[in-house]
């Protein structure tokens, strides 16, 4: 399998002096195609700055990216159409457009992409039905509950078919009936999509879901 996410010595630093975070120091992690990689540790470890490293949201003080064979230029790069065309993210607090509709949730990745109209509403519906939402397409995420609202969190992720999903803690909004039919469908969406997915966690019990377990402290990888 191949390389979809590289980072060699990977560095944020958030402030200066001594007023200043080193949330992330000197990482090299490498994530291959299909894998289901869980990044644990204690709160403020560095993990959600590292998957934002990685996810492009964030850029690196220092060192190197590379996501699906194409090294990131920073700050020469369009971010914004690497993580459109290549990568979906899952957040704690889901960040659905309250005032749309399931359906249209997800309908918007699509648009940033260029896909618009019928073939969009398709592949939407088609999504939310995979994801369990087939009823649900109308509904506001106000009408949703926290799972419902996760849910359609992932569909909006997998709606570009990017090359690797990003979930940062997406069970800690969620009771543990709910926590474990996220993860069943986590368990569904990669062997229908052969998605990688790296799930950011503090939560044990998920532990047996992943392929690789990455453990990090003080803003560095300490255990695979």
């Amino acid at each position: 399998m191949g390389l979809v996410v590289e980072g060699k010595g990977l560095t944020k630093r958030f402030g200066e002096g001594e007023a200043g975070v080193l949330a992330v120091n000197s990482v090299d992690i490498a994530i291959r195609e299909g894998e289901l990689i869980m990044l644990m540790g204690d709160s403020g470890c560095g993990k959600t700055t590292l998957i934002s490293l990685l996810g492009c949201i964030l850029t690196p003080n220092e060192g190197e990216l590379w996501i699906d064979g194409d090294q990131i230029n920073h700050p020469d790069q369009d971010l914004s159409v690497v993580r459109r065309e290549k990568i979906g993210f899952v957040f704690q607090l889901f960040h659905l457009l309250p005032y749309l509709t399931a359906l249209e949730n997800v309908m918007v990745a699509m648009d940033l992409a260029g896909e618009k109209n019928d073939q969009a509403e398709n592949r939407a519906e088609e999504l939310l039905t995979q994801v369990g939402l087939g009823d649900r397409l109308e509904h506001r995420p106000a009408q949703l509950s926290g799972g419902e609202k996760q849910r359609v969190s992932f569909a909006r992720a997998l709606a570009n078919n990017p090359k690797i999903v990003f979930a940062d803690e997406p069970t800690a909004n969620l009771d543990s009936r709910q926590s474990e039919n996220l993860m069943s469908l986590v368990r569904e969406l990669r062997q229908e999509h052969r998605t990688t997915i790296a799930i950011v966690t503090h939560h044990e019990g998920l532990k047996k879901d992943a392929d690789r377990i990455v453990q990090m402290k003080d803003g560095r990888i300490v255990s695979e």
